[in-house]
């Protein structure tokens, strides 16, 4: 969760103004430049929504052919993609072909955040977005109403989980945009980092 928030963070703040993973955000911008007429500009958003819908199909694919792999966790793959990919963007720099490289730098984003929104799904047993917030907004306030009219606890608890994954996406992203200032597009690799440690987290789990 703090990798998908610090991801939006990088590739908004470093990589044009673009949502790695606010593919909404993206639709709404291209629309607005598409109905003004500015074509060159809707593709600024376009292709990295293509490259979200890309990382999705691919995460599938991963889980499809390696689901039932015992060696090695088919979610685990993903991660290590995940990181092979954020660790290559580090290496693209601002000051050479910025516009192109800035875009690839993005689509690489893009794929990789859908590859996670795609393969973790749950946290708690409960379903969740790793890199986006709306979603774990609306379950997070339903659990609370549902809360004050049964006073179960294990609703509440329920309700604070999904709070809790919001307010760590907001911390991942705050990270980002305080880091990014200072290590350009190299801060990625810090989300190289947060994903070493869940597959080190991950590995631990399987041997136990």
């Amino acid at each position: 969760i703090l990798s998908g928030g610090y991801q939006d963070a990088y590739s908004y703040c470093c990589r044009g103004g673009v949502f790695a993973n606010a593919q909404t955000g993206n639709i709404v911008l291209m629309s607005i430049n598409m109905f003004e007429g500015k074509p060159s500009s809707c593709m600024k958003y376009l292709i990295p929504l293509v490259a979200f819908l890309v990382g999705i199909y691919a995460a599938e694919v991963i889980h499809y052919k390696y689901k039932d792999m015992e060696k090695i966790h088919w979610r685990q793959i993903i991660v290590l993609c995940e990181i092979v990919v954020l660790f290559a963007v580090g290496f693209m720099p601002q000051s050479v072909n910025a516009a192109a490289n800035d875009m690839l730098a993005t689509v690489l984003v893009s794929f990789s955040c859908a590859m996670q929104v795609q393969t973790f799904r749950k946290v708690g047993g409960y379903s969740y977005a790793s890199t986006m917030c709306i979603g774990n907004m609306r379950s997070g306030m339903t659990a609370l109403h549902a809360y004050y009219m049964s006073h179960d606890r294990n609703i509440l608890y329920k309700a604070l989980t999904y709070f809790g994954v919001v307010i760590i996406f907001a911390i991942g992203a705050g990270l980002g945009g305080v880091i990014v200032v200072r290590w350009g597009e190299h801060s990625i690799w810090i989300s190289c980092v947060l994903l070493a440690i869940s597959f080190a987290l991950m590995q631990i789990k399987d041997k136990k």
